[in-house]
């Protein structure tokens, strides 16, 4: 439930803050680099093969400590467990009525007599942690310290820099459930002012751009690119196709005050193809009405694509037609449409089944789905729809999932508020595992 902002909040104080803010952060968070600027940063991607999560590692604290995370593309924030272990001597609260809580829309702030403690100390900055795989959120303490991360030039790491007052939000150790074993928290890439991709483009004045590329190992890359994946050479941003990100006024995190927006990933779908013939859809759940309710938004916490029941049903229905001749076989959960595989043909972009395509802002703008994309191998012989049905009123429409984003290269670009993606690198003969972690400079 929302809760509601204070009647007296004006209308134009986000816009003076963000002026403010700003050259704070990038001050304080350049102060270090004095000798080298990076034009990008790379953190690596791995699929925890029990949860089907996406983790990463970043080095934070003082003495730095390795801290394994779930990486949640729409998440509002870093947040990470204080209780458990924290020791830093860099640790600095975020004081209430601080720049740094204007930033973060915070409307609370916090007393703990427990304390001083990493999570736990008087007037400071309170802000919403959110486990967005079991979908709960708590109160928590805004913060800063050492972060430091590897740089790149888009084929290969580089030197390590580091930010010294980097925010993130303590959370409480019970707030990992439902995560991989072994995280210490989350990293949220989402669109707001202290998502992940903004602060580091802060710190070191680089484009508010990022670029995701998932697979059983992957990549995220903070800036601009060139991206280069083994053993192709070209850089893959110059063949990207763009369509706008739209911004959705009403959050969909697990809990949110009224007037927030969604620091979520939408994007325009407005139709559907299988075989390129349209599936007849509801179009009006296609579009964000007034309340934030429909849409479509890309998602690494939902391992498969989710939809609401009447277009989950349609697809379904349309991909069963247009693969008549092949036999089904009983579904296997969380899939309602399972195919005996032994008919199935293989390609270079997956099992030989009809493609989908995500029709964008026009006839020509799709973003096609291979088999490789479209089926999972649930056991032998038996090849599943990787799309599950979300019930008939879900707060998102579409939720496209990991699996359907695997080996794709998506650039989101916060600036000029839109998407690149590149549909399956498997036609280019190369995927997201290739890129070249081995060597450092």
């Amino acid at each position: 439930m929302a809760a509601p902002m204070s009647s007296s909040s004006s209308s134009k104080l986000p816009f003076l803050i963000s002026i403010i803010i700003l050259p704070i952060l990038i001050s304080s968070a350049a102060a270090a680099q004095t000798s080298f600027r990076p034009k990008a940063l790379v953190l690596p991607l791995t699929r925890d093969v029990s949860t089907l999560q996406y983790l990463t590692h970043i080095k934070q604290r003082t003495p730095l400590v390795d801290v394994p995370l779930v990486v949640d593309l729409g998440g509002q924030n870093l947040w990470v467990d204080c209780e458990t272990d924290y020791v830093s001597s860099s640790y600095v609260p975020v004081p209430c009525r601080s720049a740094p809580c204007s930033l973060a829309r915070s409307r609370s702030c916090g007393d703990c007599f427990d304390g001083p403690k990493p999570g736990c100390n008087n007037n400071t900055c309170g802000v919403s942690p959110d486990n967005s795989v079991t979908r709960t959120s708590t109160s928590g303490e805004l913060t800063q310290d050492v972060v430091s991360i590897q740089s790149t030039d888009g084929s290969t790491p580089g030197r390590v820099v580091s930010v010294p007052k980097f925010l993130f939000v303590c959370a409480p150790a019970f707030l990992l459930e439902g995560l991989a074993s072994g995280v210490k928290g989350m990293a949220g890439l989402g669109r707001g002012k202290i998502g992940v991709p903004s602060l580091f483009a802060a710190a070191f004045s680089f484009h508010r751009k990022f670029a995701v590329c998932l697979g059983s190992n992957g990549v995220v890359i903070f800036g601009d690119g060139p991206y280069r994946f083994l053993p192709l050479t070209e850089d893959l941003s110059s063949s990207l196709t763009y369509t706008p990100l739209i911004l959705n006024p009403v959050s969909t995190a697990s809990s949110y005050f009224e007037g927030d927006p969604s620091t979520d990933y939408f994007i325009g779908v407005t139709s559907i193809r299988i075989n390129t013939h349209a599936v007849p859809l509801n179009a009006s759940l296609l579009k964000i009405d007034s309340e934030g309710n429909g849409g479509t938004k890309i998602s690494t916490v939902n391992p498969y694509t989710v939809m609401e029941t009447s277009l989950y049903r349609a697809v379904i229905s349309a991909f069963r037609k247009e693969l008549a001749q092949v036999p089904t076989v009983t579904p296997v959960a969380p899939f309602g449409l399972c195919f005996n595989s032994t008919t199935i043909g293989s390609t270079r972009v997956g099992p030989g089944v009809p493609q989908i395509d995500l029709v964008l802002q026009s006839s020509s703008v799709v973003w096609t789905i291979f088999g490789a994309n479209s089926m999972v191998q649930v056991k032998e012989n038996v090849l599943c729809l990787g799309i599950v049905d979300g019930g008939a009123n879900p707060r998102t429409s579409i939720v496209i999932g990991s699996h359907q984003i695997e080996d794709n290269l998506l650039q989101f670009d916060l600036a000029a508020s839109r998407l690149g993606f590149s549909s399956t690198l498997l036609g280019r003969r190369t995927t997201c595992s290739n890129f070249n972690f081995t060597s450092t400079a």
